[in-house]
């Protein structure tokens, strides 16, 4: 039955993404999932805006203006103002924030120590696809 298999697979997902949040409770700065969704976008797009932001993780502007508020207060992330347009702000990762990152990738790097580099090419490249099609689907209205 494909709808049980896709269940299974949404259910094993969360499963293996509740181990790997509770290593990085243990061995990294964390903050609430909304901290943690902002502070993954703008580690891959420093520079970005809170609007830019709010887009790509589907939340609402005020919250993510809270998010960076509490990133700021951590010391993970800082505020500039566009060069071109002083109306608008930017927003970086702090060095804390680099140093965090790092203490996290060898965090979940010694969890996941053992997959075959065949399982983690296939695991990377189809969730990389479910991601892009569910960003698509949300952006579209598409439930």
């Amino acid at each position: 039955m494909k709808d049980e298999r896709l269940f299974e697979l949404a259910d094993l997902i969360l499963a293996v993404a509740r181990h790997i949040n509770a290593a990085k409770e243990a061995n990294a700065e964390s903050g609430t999932p909304l901290e943690g969704a902002v502070m993954r976008f703008v580690d891959r797009h420093p520079g970005t805006t809170v609007n830019a932001a709010a887009e790509a993780t589907q939340m609402i502007s005020s919250n993510v203006s809270r998010a960076v508020r509490g990133l700021e207060h951590k010391g993970l992330l800082r505020r500039e103002a566009d060069p071109d347009d002083a109306r608008r702000v930017r927003l970086y990762p702090t060095e804390k924030a680099a140093e965090n990152l790092q203490r996290l990738r060898a965090t979940w790097s010694s969890l996941l120590d053992g997959t075959s580099p065949a399982e983690t090419s296939a695991l990377i490249a189809a969730l990389r696809s479910i991601e892009t099609r569910l960003v698509a689907r949300s952006r579209d209205g598409t439930p």
